[in-house]
Formats: C-alpha cells, structure tokens, sequence
C-alpha cells in the first residue's frame, strides 16, 4: 500500500496502487501528529543481501584516504561480524493509527514543536505568507540590483504562481489540461504542507543541519531516520565500538537521536576523522550501517564495504572559499570530466591534480563551465559514478572534502562554473554500505517490490511521494550548493524518474499523450519542480540541467508557469544521429535535411545543451566519433611525418565538422567529454577482474588494469601528432563563440541545405557557417546568401594547415556583398568550398 502513486489521480477516476484506492474523498491518508503526509512504512524482511563486489586491486590502490583507517585496522571492537543478537536487544517501535483502517504503521518524520495542531485543524492563510515572501523576495532583488548582497539577509523561496502560462507558450497543452492541473495542484499542496509545518522550503532544505551529525559547543547530536529499526546504538572508535555504550532513542516519526557532550577538555566526543557507524537489530537481523547522512566515507585497505568517517576538520585546518563564485553565462560551453581518470598515468587521479592539472587546460581551451561525474561516493568505482551509496560524502578515492573545496575554489579563481553530476533518479543496490535496506525494510528510502528496483541498472528506485525522502534529496541538493560552491547540476537519468516505465523499452515519438499519462510518475514530476523551486529560489545564478530522452513537453519552463523548472534539457538524440550515420550509411547517403532537422528539433522557449558525444560513447562496448571514422588507423598514421590514410584524412574532417555544425545549430549550450576535443584513441574500460554471474555466465575482466581509465592528454598536445590539429579546432570554436556568442543570438536563419552538393549554410547571429560534407566535390565562385551588407572575412577555417587540414582557403582575402536576393537572403557573397570543410564568415570590422 503507498500513497502517493505515480500514477495520475484525478477526480472522480478510480486508480488503484497496491490496494489503496487513491481517489476516494472518504478516505484520507496517515497524518503524523505533526501534521506530515506520509505513505505507510511497511515493514518487509530482508530476502538477500546484496552487494556489489569490487576487486582487490581497486580496493589496495584506488582509495588514498587509506592513512585515515590505518589505526583502525587492528581494533576487534568493531561489530562488523560479531554483532549483537537481536535477543540481547530491546526492541522499540512506535506505532500510530491510519486515519480511517485498523492498521497500525511506522510513521517517518522528525518531531515538530508538540503545539503545532493537526492539519484538519489549521486554517490556511496561505495568502498573507505569500505576500510577506514576495516583500523579502522584492528587498532581496532591489539590494542585488544596487550591487550588493545586505549581510545576513535571509534566503527565501518565492511563492507558487499560478502555473498557467504553459497554455499560452505551448497551445497543444490543453489538450492535457486536466492532467497538467493535477500535476501543479499536487506541488502546490506540498508547498503548502512544507510551508506549514517545516516552515517553508528554505527550512526544509536544511536538513543536514537536524539530521546525521550536528556539531554545537556543548557536543554533538545524531539523528537517523530509520523507522524500521526496533533498537540502534551509535558506535565508532570512540567508544571501541561497543554496542551498549551509546544507545539511542527513537520518537513517534521513526528518528533516532542521541547526544553526546564534550569530553572534560572541551574536545569533540567523536574525533575528527574517526570511524563511525549506527548499529540497529531490524526486521532483517542486527546490522551496522553508514550513517545515511555521512559526509565522508572510505575504503579500508582488504576491505570491501565502506567505513563511515567522521569529517570535522578544526578551524586553522579547514579549507575556506577565498574567491567568489562567477555569475551565470549567457552560453554554456561545459567541459564533462571524471576527476578519478584525468590522469595521463594509469592510475586514480586526486582533486589536487586535476585542480593543478586539468582545470588550467580547460580554460586555455575556451571552455567556461567544467561539469564534475562521479563526486557523490559509490562503492563501484566503473559505475562511473552513478550507484551512489552515500549521498552526501565526496568520493573519498580522489581525496577529502577539503580537497574538493580547494578544485572548486580554483575553478572559480579561474572564472569557470563547476557544475556536479547529481544521482537522484536511483540509488546502489549496496546493503552494507548504502541505503537499501537501511533500517531492515524493502521500502525505507525505495518502492518495495519491482517498483522499487530499476532491473536494468540494478538499483533501486526511490519513492519520490514519502514526506522523508524528499527532505533527504532537497536537502542533498542545497548541501553541494551551500557547503561546496558548485553552480549548478546536470541532474542524471530524468527520464527514469519521469515515467514508471522509465523509458525502458519505449520509443518515444512526441506523442504528448507519452508525456501525460497513466505511466508518468507525478510524485518524481513534483520533486523536480520542488528541487528545481529551492535552487532557482535560493540561488538565482545556479543552473540546472536535465538528462531527458523524452522529450516531455514544459521541461525547461519555469515552475512558477506550470513547468518543470530545469534551465537546460540535454539534447540526446544528436549522438544518436551522429553514430546512426557513421555506423550505418555511407558518406554519399548522408541526408542534410536529416542532419538538419535532428539538431534544430528542439521546442520554442526551451533551451538545450547539446554534445556530438558524450561519457557513453567513450565507455568500453561502445566507440568514440574518432574511433568510427579512423578505427585502427589511428594507431599507426596519426603522425605528421608519415603520410595519412584515406580513412584518417576522411576522419580528421568530418571529426571537425561533425562538432561546429553539432554547436553551430544544435543548442544554446554545449558540452564535450574531456579528451574527445582531441579525438581519443582509446575507449573507457575501468580495471575489472573475472567474474561469475548468479545464472553461471563467465565475463572475462582486463586483469584490474587502469590502461584504459585514463585520458592521454599528451597526445593533444604533442603538435607532431594528428590529435594536436583537432585540440587546436576545438579550441578554436570556444574561443570562437566566446567572441560572438553564436549559441545564443537571436538571430539564426537556415539559408541553403543543399542535398545534391551537400551543402549547409545558415547564420547565427553576425556569422556565416558554411559547410561542404561532400566527399569528394570542392566548390568555386559558391554563392551563399547573408542579412548584412559589407565586406566578410574568414573568422574559422577546418582547413587550416594548424587545425589539421590542407590549407586551401586563402585568410587574406575579402568577401564583398552584392545586392539581390539568395536564398531568401537580401545580400550575398561568393566562396571556396573545398570538400569536407566548414568555414565561418564574419563582417569585417574595418
């Protein structure tokens, strides 16, 4: 049973979720004396412990936080085996009535003040808080627009709005109007009960300053909720982990709580950097688990699950922010890295190398935004980052939280925005050191049963509707934002999150009855537009960007209007397209037209970040663009002093005009996998050792060797290599859009998609690209339509002898206009168009 299905409920339409009919008006959900609404907790055994395993030789080398648990190795304190039998322990579970049933269940939540009534008793005056957040919010803007930022002005949430301008930017949504109200009338309500009862959705995404360990001069308090459990204690190395030397108390929302004073010096009870866990006998059996709100956690050598630390670093030690954090740019030119495989070594890379390392590459390349994977921690070091176990710890294999700081403030001294690949859409399937199966039940954080477990990534699914699981993801979001100084997120796998199905084995047409329907899990479309609403709200230069195959219509409209929230969708389906071609057609069958309507097929008023590439095609099993074109040529005639094969002329060209044109036309952002600028010759494949699967199937492993987790940087860089031409044309297109701002012009006219000469020209803002993708066809005297008048000039050439090409378009000459009409064009100018080039005309300043 659960409540807040995914499923729609209107009016009047009876929708049954696991036997709790959700439309009947007689029928209300569990209350919580506090007033939350909260799904019932069942409690469910545990069937199977699962754990991903990982390798020895991750574990011995690609954790340097090590040193931390070299003193804690040899202390037999530790219940991590011999653990306290649930007979020794007492159980305590507190119950409430389920408004209008028999039953009782485990309510989650944390206790608010006891005087707050219960909601049937509250009058509502949602009107006159409205109006006292819009007076903060007005004082707020007025002070920012005068230059400064008042101290200790408070941060607040702007109200709702009335969620109808949807139907003005997108007629075709009132055909799903019913659907759409519902959708907004849902957020409006959680707004309305978080305002009333957590005292608004600025409080409420603090709640890593009520839960896992707070810090105060008196000591320290520990809260978990985990209802589920029937007895928890706290043990760490602080009390030789005896399981009856802390024992904590449970209230009537399923929190445990405990309070541990200064030792008699005034030191902290838990030392800074100590191991620590929550010991609890559950429905499943006693188990010791992370915190689920830990900071930090690590990988002891000999070792497979994760250790808990607790990180409280002293003043003089702790790592402040000394530079401020840039303002949002007009256009997104987003560098994505993975701080673990930046090396040019095969080994796991730290923060301290890539902030000295990579982040100056990435500025001198043109880039303004540089887009982190993998900082949230994951027991699985090739899941790239994406089973996360601990939400709120930084991936302890690349350093400390300190060091993070320290990249970070380092990118912004440099004028780049940091922006964090966020896992919110799933969690690991880890028992031992994750949240699955927490506090002993199937469906503590999750769904239970199928609706819980993603079979595809072998992750579990969280329950979006639970009251506790959205404090748990707001809160995680504001905890990067405030505590780490990132700008914003690319938030993964939306479309999971979106749909039950998520997007599994459905091809999605643009059909909005796919977008609004019985499979689209409203509660997951609320906690976006929730999460969406904190950031915007509290931190207006943030940025948010969806990963969404769909489509869904009202995605990158703003909360307030009746959309989702996000600033970006990234545009998905143009790498498909790329590989599609590459992959299946000869050049000859290429269709401009195709090309064309695959990177401008994106909606009215909704902006993209859009890549010819990204991570996924890099990992192992898949191949990079430089890979389809060159494939094994590139281990041979990638140097300039021997000659090049047809295959690397051919792929060297269409590599670079593949990437302007995918920016060109393709977005208002753009985004590039690191190494790709430079066409990398080798594909993704994290050390993995043999395995046997649970059927008996045999999956051979690469002998747990880092070879292929890494990024050769140096062979961009050596100029008597091919790759340094393609790193210099990268380089050459950021830099180019940051003097002309091309992604983001207004102006953007399609003159000519020529399928017999395999031509494309169009303008962004003052520029004229003109691209020949013909393979053998070189065009003289080409004319090409313009909007202004004057003189033109070459201000981008692929062919450039420095950017990898043949040097046969003349940088010195001009390029007059002539009047008439071209292309429906006022005025026109006539070129060279050598075969496979792209060249980019500007109006000449003199």
């Amino acid at each position: 049973m659960a409540w807040g299905s995914a499923a729609i409920r209107l009016p009047g339409v009876s929708v049954t979720n696991s036997g709790f009919l959700a439309s009947r008006p007689d029928v209300k959900p569990p209350v919580s004396p506090s007033g939350h609404l909260f799904p019932p907790c069942w409690q469910l055994p545990l069937a199977n412990n699962k754990l991903s395993w990982i390798s020895s030789s991750e574990i011995s080398c690609a954790n340097p936080m090590w040193r931390i648990l070299n003193n804690q190795i040899a202390k037999k304190g530790r219940s991590i085996c011999g653990q306290a039998s649930s007979s020794e322990l007492p159980p305590m579970s507190t119950t409430i009535d389920v408004p209008g049933s028999s039953e009782k269940v485990l309510v989650p939540g944390v206790k608010s003040d006891s005087s707050v009534p219960h909601p049937e008793n509250v009058s509502h005056d949602m009107e006159a808080n409205a109006e006292m957040i819009q007076e903060s919010k007005e004082e707020t803007t007025e002070s920012i627009q005068h230059g400064y930022e008042p101290e200790n002005q408070p941060k607040v949430v702007p109200p709702p709005g009335n969620g109808q301008r949807i139907y003005e930017i997108d007629p075709l949504l009132n055909k799903h109007r019913a659907h759409l109200e519902y959708r907004y009338s849902q957020y409006r309500k959680t707004r309305e009960l978080i305002d009333k009862y957590e005292g608004g959705l600025e409080a409420f995404s603090r709640g890593y300053e009520k839960m896992g360990f707070i810090r105060s001069a008196a000591g320290i308090t520990y809260r978990e909720w985990a209802p589920g459990a029937k007895w928890a204690s706290l043990i760490g190395d602080f009390n030789n982990w005896n399981p009856n030397a802390d024992v904590m108390t449970k209230n009537e929302f399923g929190v445990w709580e405990i309070f541990l004073p200064n030792n008699a010096d005034g030191s902290p009870p838990i030392p800074h950097e100590s191991c620590v866990k929550i010991h609890m006998d559950t429905p499943s059996g006693p188990k010791d688990a992370i915190p689920a709100w830990i900071k930090f956690a690590v990988q002891a050598p000999g070792e497979i699950p994760y250790d808990a630390i607790y990180y409280d670093p002293p003043p003089e030690v702790k790592y402040n922010f000394k530079h401020p954090q840039p303002k949002r740019p007009k256009s997104l030119r987003i560098y994505e890295a993975h701080v673990g495989m930046s090396s040019t070594e095969p080994k796991v890379n730290t923060y301290a190398e890539f902030r000295d390392d990579i982040l100056p590459r990435v500025k001198s390349l043109g880039y303004n935004a540089v887009q982190l994977m993998a900082i949230q921690e994951h027991a699985y070091y090739a899941s790239f980052g994406y089973h996360v176990t601990n939400f709120f710890a930084v991936s302890s294999r690349c350093g400390t939280p300190d060091d993070l700081k320290s990249l970070i403030d380092r990118a912004h001294e440099l004028g780049l925005i940091v922006l964090m690949d966020i896992v919110h859409s799933h969690a690991s399937n880890n028992v031992l050191d994750g949240l699955n199966m927490f506090d002993g039940t199937d469906s503590h954080y999750f769904h239970s049963g199928s609706r819980g477990y993603h079979w595809m990534w072998d992750s579990r699914l969280f329950n979006y509707g639970h009251w506790e699981v959205l404090r748990f993801l707001i809160s995680n979001a504001r905890w990067w934002l405030e505590e780490y100084k990132f700008d914003g997120f690319r938030f993964d796998g939306v479309t999971s999150m979106m749909y039950t199905h998520h997007g599994l084995q459905v091809a999605f047409t643009g059909n909005y009855d796919e977008y609004f329907g019985f499979a689209t899990d409203v509660d997951a479309v609320v906690y976006l537009m929730l999460v969406n609403d904190m950031i915007h709200g509290l931190y207006p230069e943030a940025i948010t960007i969806g990963e969404d195959v769909s489509g869904m219509a009202t995605f990158c409209i703003p909360v307030q209007d009746g959309g989702v929230g996000f600033d970006y969708r990234l545009h998905m389906a143009v790498a498909d397209k790329w590989i599609e071609l590459l992959s299946k057609k000869k050049d000859e069958d290429w269709q401009m037209g195709d090309i064309i309507s695959t990177l401008t097929n994106r909606r009215w008023l909704e902006k993209c970040v859009v890549y010819a590439e990204s991570h996924d095609q890099a990992l192992v099993g898949d191949k990079t663009l430089a890979f389809w074109l060159m494939d094994k040529d590139m281990y041979e005639f990638m140097a300039l002093d021997r000659p090049a094969t047809p295959a690397i002329d051919r792929g060297i060209a269409l590599h670079k005009m593949i990437r302007l044109v995918t920016m060109g036309l393709g977005g208002e952002g753009y985004l590039n996998f690191m190494g790709n600028e430079f066409g990398h010759p080798e594909w993704i494949d994290f050390p993995r050792a043999d395995q046997y699967l649970a059927d008996g199937k045999f999956i051979l492993g690469n002998n747990n060797s880092f070879d292929k987790c890494r990024r050769r940087f140096d062979l961009g860089d050596a100029d008597y290599l091919r790759y340094h031409g393609l790193q210099e044309f990268d380089r050459a297109i950021q830099h180019l859009e940051e003097k002309y701002s091309f992604m983001t012009s207004e102006h953007q006219y399609l003159s000519r998609i020529d399928e017999g000469d395999k031509v494309i020209v169009f303008e962004r803002g003052d520029l004229v690209f003109v691209f020949n993708f013909h393979w053998q066809k070189s065009y003289t005297d080409y004319r090409v339509g313009c909007l202004k008048p004057g003189k033109y000039k070459v201000v981008l050439d692929s062919d450039e002898k420095e950017l990898g090409g043949f040097a046969r378009i003349d940088h010195g000459a001009s390029f007059y206009t002539s009047e008439g009409w071209y292309d429906d064009r006022p005025h026109s100018f006539l070129v060279y168009s050598p075969c496979r080039t792209t060249v980019v005309y500007a109006p000449a300043d003199d």
